[in-house]
């Protein structure tokens, strides 16, 4: 129900108007990201360099959803941009302390593993073409050895972060409650139904007596027991008609005071009468609906309880992340 409701709203903010900016275009994104990394050193880890082409090669895959995040707005854009590159160099120098824990408590990856995945890479990435795969490598400056290296630590990294999050995989029913209880105002539910609407919009030069003909053969056939989605998607003249007028799940605030004064005096399986406003008409349905009230425990205590697991498991990486960061060597220039 939580999720219906979180839809409705994107809905509606979808059809607000965006604030006036002054917009960046796709070259100037790529020019001012490319200005930005254009050359030095932007971190060291223990004997590792990091330069800024580094982070301009990881950050470039998520510029399109930075600009598109930013609406536009350079100032935005920007904020965004140095949240997203401080978040790659923290990346990248935690995992190299990541890499050399690994070492010191004599881990060991088999030679044979870091074959298998280089190869099911070629195959996935380059469709089995191995020329394919040395032109890139080229073109990135990396050898095959150091590719393969580049594998080995990331499957390093991925073991290890896996290994700091392995011993928090359970949460007790009491601090689930306890959270329930703590933050009963996210799970409270407003009234709301599952509507479907037929609107009917009068066309150029047409009598508007031939419209209401049409709502009044349209309430005729429901009344007959005709399908109502079957009647939305033959006469409907909206962008939910090819849905049989689903329109989802619907809380009052949501639509004009009209017609939801009417909608939510209906009971389940109820239609409304013909409703004129302007030049359409509305013919209303409610398939379901959904009380003012909290959603019971039993119904989102698995959700808590993995979002609790996950939070903790967070935690206790941070905290050993902290003590690898505290023991180790890093130096940031940006």
């Amino acid at each position: 129900m939580l999720l219906r409701i979180a839809k409705t709203f994107a809905l509606l903010s979808s059809i607000l108007p965006l604030a006036s900016f002054a917009q960046i275009s796709d070259e100037d994104a790529e020019r001012m990201v490319n200005a930005r990394y254009a050359n030095g050193i932007t971190a060291i880890a223990e004997e590792r360099i990091f330069t800024a082409e580094d982070v301009r090669r990881q950050i470039m895959p998520l510029v399109d959803q930075i600009q598109a995040d930013s609406k536009g707005d350079p100032v935005m854009f920007n904020r965004m941009l140095d949240e997203a590159e401080n978040q790659i160099i923290q990346t990248l120098t935690d995992n190299v302390l990541i890499v050399k824990q690994f070492y010191e408590d004599k881990g060991q990856i088999p030679e044979s593993y870091v074959r298998n995945e280089v190869e099911e890479r070629i195959i996935r990435q380059f469709d089995g073409d191995r020329s394919r795969f040395l032109a890139y490598l080229q073109s990135i400056g990396k050898t095959p050895d150091e590719y393969d290296n580049e594998i080995r630590e990331e499957m390093i990294v991925n073991f290890m972060r896996l290994k700091m999050t392995k011993s928090e995989s359970f949460v007790s029913p009491v601090k689930v409650e306890e959270f329930y209880n703590a933050n009963k105002q996210q799970f409270h539910e407003p009234e709301a139904v599952h509507l479907r609407l037929i609107i009917l919009a009068k066309l150029t030069d047409e009598d508007p007596e031939l419209l209401d003909q049409t709502a009044d053969e349209i309430v005729r056939q429901l009344n007959n027991g005709i399908d109502f989605a079957q009647l939305a998607k033959k006469h409907s003249q909206d962008s939910k008609k090819d849905v049989g007028g689903d329109w989802g799940w619907v809380e009052r605030k949501a639509l004009i005071p009209e017609l939801a004064e009417v909608a939510f005096k209906l009971g389940i399986g109820d239609h409304s009468d013909p409703l004129k406003l302007k030049d359409k008409i509305f013919i209303m349905y409610i398939q379901d609906r959904s009380d003012e009230g909290y959603v019971p425990l039993t119904e989102v205590r698995d959700s808590i309880a993995s979002m609790l697991v996950s939070e903790m498991a967070e935690e206790a990486q941070n905290r050993q992340l902290e003590r690898l960061r505290r023991d180790g060597y890093v130096r940031r220039f940006n």
